[in-house]
């Protein structure tokens, strides 16, 4: 029951981030299409692995909490637009993530999970004073209430003695490489061929930095395997696949940003 309630008001944080994003579309959709291909290129992936099981959706969201955390190890050394991307990026991921639960596994969501992730996001989508919500609600979820739900459902049962399963194995592919194909990928397509474009701030290199920072995802992946799976070897499994996903994304990720010449957030002359 307890990790039901931390779910309800991290989802609630969710719809209140949604709604925000919603306020400025303009700015929102290269990092939103890019949270799309983000998606559906993991899903893909780990379709291939043939694991026999319907938990493709898990290898889909990014978790933004994980990401902006292991960002800010770089400190002032990282380019403000990185964050600020891969903040839009993972709200226009909350939101599609909350789609696929919607119409592909509707079926598996009983009344109680159905309220908890489904509603609270609805009621965070209406709720009113969303940016004192948020500044409040958003450090509350960052260092109690994930840490906890991620305690709770990953650490405390962690196995890593079977994260060569073929589960783990496909969600450690689908994160770590789905992720930075299907963002830095749709990323340069949709600036190449479209009226699209990053900020002057932000170049490529960068976004394949924060599109390996994305393939860290736990905490919408781990509420997705409690809908989607059924037996307890299958969720083991994903957990050790999210935990290593998670790690090897993020060192990826902050090997890749470190290395970048002059990444102190100027901006550039195009």
């Amino acid at each position: 029951m307890f990790s039901e309630i931390l779910t309800f008001i991290f989802f609630i944080l969710i719809g209140l981030e949604i709604r925000e994003g919603l306020e400025r579309p303009k700015a929102a959709i290269l990092p939103a299409l890019c949270a799309l291909s983000g998606m559906l290129v993991p899903a893909f992936i780990f379709i291939l692995f043939r694991t026999g099981t319907s938990g493709w959706a898990i290898a889909m969201p990014t978790d933004v909490a994980l990401a902006i955390g292991a960002l800010s190890i770089l400190g002032k050394k990282v380019n403000p637009s990185i964050r600020i991307f891969l903040l839009t990026l993972a709200v226009a991921d909350d939101f599609f993530s909350l789609v696929v639960i919607g119409i592909f596994f509707r079926k598996d969501l009983h009344l109680a999970s159905a309220i908890y992730t489904l509603g609270a996001a609805a009621i965070g989508l209406i709720l009113p004073f969303r940016n004192d919500l948020i500044k409040y609600l958003s450090p509350i979820a960052t260092f109690l209430i994930i840490p906890i739900y991620i305690w709770l459902n990953l650490l405390a049962k962690l196995d890593l003695s079977i994260a060569t399963g073929k589960i783990s194995i496909a969600l450690i592919f689908s994160r770590v490489f789905g992720k930075v194909i299907g963002i830095s990928l749709a990323a340069y397509l949709l600036t190449k061929f479209t009226k699209l474009r990053l900020p002057k701030s932000l170049d490529l290199r960068e976004v394949i930095g924060l599109s390996f920072l994305a393939g860290m995802g736990l905490t919408v992946s781990l509420v997705i395997a409690n809908i989607t799976l059924k037996t307890d070897l299958q969720l083991a499994q994903v957990r050790a696949g999210l935990f290593c996903a998670a790690l090897i994304s993020g060192a990826l990720g902050l090997a890749w940003l470190t290395a970048l010449p002059g990444n102190t957030g100027a901006p550039r002359q195009d």
